[in-house]
């Protein structure tokens, strides 16, 4: 029988959450477009980073048709401080994932489309052939369709590269989530310098795929830290970075130590575009997908103008 626990119930310290500030708060999902997305991924029983995570954007992704699908099943095989996923003994792979999805980025019209997973550490390519597999599909049968991924980090799985190397998205995502100083308390299954690596190596393997790396903030980080943060990823010639406000998911997630000011995340913002970034994306509710399509054609014409 499966070890499922929620990361509520593993045990650590109970930390209170503060009040939110005016510039967090997001109205309840009410809309027809909520609904009808809803029933698709009910329907097509796929699962979504969106209801998984707790994202504060739901209402405003879903009624606009767009869903961050979350695939590998719902059980981690880690247990990150700042996550809301449940950690345990993930199942089976569903093998018809690839065809579930491809199907519903089709009844939702989607022309841009974000594919997250769980870690799957048991398995021996953490999860690489599948993810190809949904690409595949995906391509199968949305001709026009952009695809992003946001990965684990593979760590330990040497054969991911090469597997992922046969179909490669137009976005790689994999998110750093915090400063280095902070990943034994925050990620302690993962390295960062591991993390950095798979984003560095895959531009290599491809020089004009679009990488994209993002990092929660308010978790007691520095803004040098976060500075030095952005300078490892230009070194990896990461195109897109995404900064967001850590919020505790319950009181026995990590600690939220302040909110962020808007001020600040336009400050993140200028010192990332000073450093080369193709896009940036710096706000309270930033997350790794939201607003990926928009953004991703945005950074489309910068590398154009880029080049010109």
């Amino acid at each position: 029988m499966s070890d499922i626990r929620h990361p509520e119930k593993i045990n650590r310290v109970s930390n209170p959450i503060p009040k939110k500030p005016p510039w967090i708060r997001v109205k309840a999902p009410t809309s027809k477009f909520f609904k009808s997305t809803n029933k698709i991924i009910k329907d097509k029983k796929i699962v979504t980073v969106c209801e998984e995570a707790a994202c504060p954007n739901i209402a405003e992704c879903w009624q606009k048709k767009h869903a961050t699908f979350m695939i590998l099943g719902d059980i981690c095989t880690r247990a990150c401080a700042f996550c809301n996923i449940k950690t345990g003994k993930p199942g089976f792979i569903d093998l018809e994932e690839p065809k579930k999805i491809a199907e519903a980025v089709n009844e939702l019209g989607l022309e841009h489309v974000v594919i997250t997973s769980v870690d799957r550490d048991d398995l021996i390519d953490g999860g690489a052939n599948h993810f190809t597999n949904v690409i595949k599909g995906i391509r199968d049968l949305n001709k026009n369709c952009t695809i992003e991924i946001l990965t684990p980090d593979f760590h330990k799985k040497p054969e991911a590269l090469s597997i992922l190397s046969n179909n490669l998205p137009d976005v790689f995502n994999h998110n750093l989530e915090t400063v280095p100083r902070l990943y034994l308390s925050i990620r302690p299954g993962s390295r960062y310098f591991v993390s950095l690596k798979l984003l560095a190596d895959i531009k290599k393997l491809n020089p004009n795929i679009f990488t994209k790396s993002g990092l929660m903030v308010g978790l007691g980080e520095t803004k040098e830290e976060i500075y030095q943060v952005m300078d490892d990823l230009r070194a990896a010639d990461v195109d897109f970075i995404t900064i967001g406000q850590y919020l505790p998911p319950t009181t026995k997630h990590a600690k939220l130590e302040r909110f962020i000011t808007p001020k600040e995340f336009e400050e993140y913002k200028q010192m990332a575009i000073a450093k080369g970034f193709l896009m940036v994306a710096s706000s309270p509710l930033t997350r790794s997908s939201y607003h990926a399509s928009e953004d991703f054609k945005v950074m489309q014409d910068n590398r154009a103008s880029k080049n010109n």
